[in-house]
């Protein structure tokens, strides 16, 4: 009998052409400073870190302690981010701003804000936005509501990754709908991560055990009692979650099944 246990086989994370080892990103806002903004980025293992132009220094006052210091572009993917824009206006202003900033860096993450109690998305607005933003030669990554025709409807229109939330920013309730998760995942040709409501360690790994391709988080892990600490367990959450799906859960059952069955036995 062949008893030979067959590893499953992954592949990287892409995201328009360029290949990730790491399906964590992370976030750079709400640390205590640059230094523990580095610390937590390290300990995650994050290759992709997301940055908000709006809130942080790139560049735009060399008078300010500089996030790339700690950060260097040449180690990680910078995403600008337009946290905080309201309208499709700004969220292209601001984009446009980091291209300049980063030497015409065209991969961004694009969210347009429908008000500030929720935070969810206005999808109208996005959509404005992205139209906008894609013409203009920007790669997007979208964050969106967990909507599954929404999400196909931005692949239509060359977003480079999807990104929906799992619950509102920064609320940590973890994933409140994986049936929509689920369903885009099972209906995208491009990358889908999670983005938004990750609280804890086991929200991550069930993002990626229903099969998505990453998750990006930011407050879950600045926000944490030991930032450095958490930003290890996520990492770690991460990647257990994407060998499960890989490896493939055995089927829910109403009623057990044993561990050592009778059939087959010697007496």
């Amino acid at each position: 009998m062949n008893t030979e246990q067959i590893e499953p086989v992954d592949t990287p994370l892409t995201i328009d052409g360029r290949t990730y080892t790491s399906r964590l990103l992370t976030g750079t806002g709400k640390y205590r400073d640059l230094e523990q903004t580095r610390d937590a980025t390290e300990a995650a293992g994050a290759q992709i870190v997301t940055v908000a132009v709006r809130r942080s220094n790139i560049g735009q006052d060399p008078d300010e302690p500089n996030l790339l210091d700690v950060l260097p572009p040449d180690r990680y993917t910078i995403l600008p981010n337009t946290a905080g824009c309201y309208t499709a206006e700004d969220a292209v202003r601001t984009c446009r701003l980091a291209r300049e900033l980063l030497d015409g860096h065209d991969l961004v993450k694009l969210e347009v804000l429908g008000d500030e109690k929720t935070l969810f998305p206005d999808v109208v607005a996005t959509f404005k936005a992205a139209e906008t933003l894609i013409a203009d030669g920007f790669k997007v990554m979208v964050y969106t509501n967990d909507d599954p025709v929404v999400a196909r409807q931005f692949e239509a229109m060359g977003c480079v990754a999807v990104m929906p939330l799992a619950a509102p920013i920064g609320s940590g309730l973890g994933i409140q709908n994986r049936w929509n998760l689920m369903t885009i995942v099972e209906e995208a040709g491009v990358p889908v991560l999670v983005d938004a409501g990750v609280g804890t360690a086991s929200d991550a790994s069930i993002a990626m055990e229903l099969g998505c391709d990453g998750v990006l988080m930011n407050t879950a892990i600045a926000g944490a009692r030991d930032p450095v600490g958490m930003a290890r367990a996520m990492k770690l959450a991460v990647e257990a979650g994407r060998l499960a799906w890989l490896s493939g859960r055995i089927p829910r059952k109403r009623f057990a099944s044993a561990s050592s069955p009778i059939e087959g036995t010697f007496f």
